[in-house]
């Protein structure tokens, strides 16, 4: 099978809870009243831009948000701040992760004088753990894959009573997710602001990373909300043994991948998309592309050993893994027609977000090594 998969998207915003949420967000008018808030940077990395010979590189660093070395943070936050609005009794929120996005709801339930319980798949580091734990939660480690965590989460929130925030989406559980979706428009309203600034700041093509596909989802919503059918071209990248969105788009609906969810690539190794998030992808994105490991580890010692002028930029697996589609893209011959495809040349500018930084740092260090 190919590892890359062009999509016709029709442009076309569906109406729906989950976009009616997204559409009358004010998240980042409550991220600007938080006392940690400050706009993340948008570095230009025009000697990495020369290297694969497109006309310039720029890179949201999402390493810096929050003091979380992650964007979850935005989505995390959000969400709390509206379910407390509504119900501000509630004492204790539960959620599955793989690693991010249970620091951020620790950290946002800390912050809202509330309780945490985060539920981990079997393979979570006990650096990821220790950043959760580091947060005020409890956390708990289940056998099982994210999927299986998921499950499970939801099962004893249900029995004990607690309030499920998860990023990711089901039939009867939307509005939520679509909270933290929503809460991540943040990122995408400040880049533009970035971009303004610059003397050349229309962007070609945007690169994004996907586990459940929530944060993509938010950005291809934006994109399309802002820009309609003149939007940059959109590429979603997921680990070749986590590939739930690319194995959708083969199949035409929502599936369970048939994958071994082994990558290092802890905070994209998800299972089936997420029903929010699906439906805006796949009317949104022009391709999805799934790369191996290796890409990713490069695409970190490319950022980490930054060359010329470009500044350096820490990245974990997960935080690069758009770059990693990008290289993949202009080194491997069996990418070649979808690089044709996106029109990718000499006067391309491409935007990547680094959404992590070296959250596991024993094997950022393996790989920079």
């Amino acid at each position: 099978m190919e590892n890359y998969f062009i999509n016709n998207p029709n442009n076309i915003i569906c109406s729906n809870r989950t976009t009616d949420i997204l559409k009358n967000s004010k998240a980042m008018e409550y991220h600007k009243s938080l006392s940690a808030y400050q706009s993340t940077p948008l570095v230009c990395l025009p000697h990495l831009a020369q290297k694969y010979n497109i006309s310039n590189i720029f890179v949201k660093d999402e390493s810096h948000r929050f003091g979380l070395n992650a964007f979850k943070g935005l989505g995390a936050s959000y969400a709390i701040h509206k379910i407390l609005e509504q119900n501000p009794a509630i004492d204790f929120f539960c959620t599955a992760t793989d690693g991010n996005h249970g620091r951020a709801v620790a950290w946002a339930s800390k912050i809202a004088q509330k309780k945490a319980i985060v539920f981990v798949p079997k393979d979570t580091t006990q650096s990821r753990i220790n950043a959760i734990r580091n947060e005020g939660a409890k956390v708990v480690k289940i056998d099982g894959n994210y999927d299986e965590t998921c499950i499970y989460a939801k099962e004893i929130s249900k029995k004990n009573g607690w309030l499920l925030v998860q990023d990711t989406s089901w039939e009867n559980y939307e509005e939520i997710p679509a909270q933290i979706m929503a809460g991540y428009l943040t990122l995408f309203q400040e880049i533009e602001d970035s971009l303004h600034c610059l003397p050349t700041p229309k962007i070609d093509v945007v690169f994004l990373q996907a586990g459940v596909g929530s944060w993509a989802g938010s950005a291809i919503w934006y994109y399309l909300n802002r820009y309609g059918n003149n939007r940059p071209k959109i590429v979603v990248v997921e680990p070749t043994e986590a590939d739930g969105i690319f194995s959708s788009f083969v199949a035409g609906k929502r599936i369970i991948p048939d994958c071994s969810f082994n990558t290092i690539m802890a905070g994209l190794n998800c299972g089936i998309p997420s029903l929010n998030a699906w439906e805006i992808i796949k009317n949104g994105a022009d391709a999805a592309i799934r790369v191996e490991d290796k890409f990713a580890e490069q695409a970190i010692r490319e950022l980490y050993y930054s060359q010329g002028n470009d500044e350096r930029i820490i990245a974990g697996e997960s935080g690069a893994g758009g770059l990693a589609g990008f290289i993949a893209l202009m080194t491997s011959g069996d990418l070649r027609v979808l690089k044709s495809e996106l029109n990718i040349n000499s006067t391309t500018k491409v935007l990547f977000y680094n959404t992590e930084g070296a959250t596991d740092l024993d094997s950022f260090n393996k790989i920079i090594d």
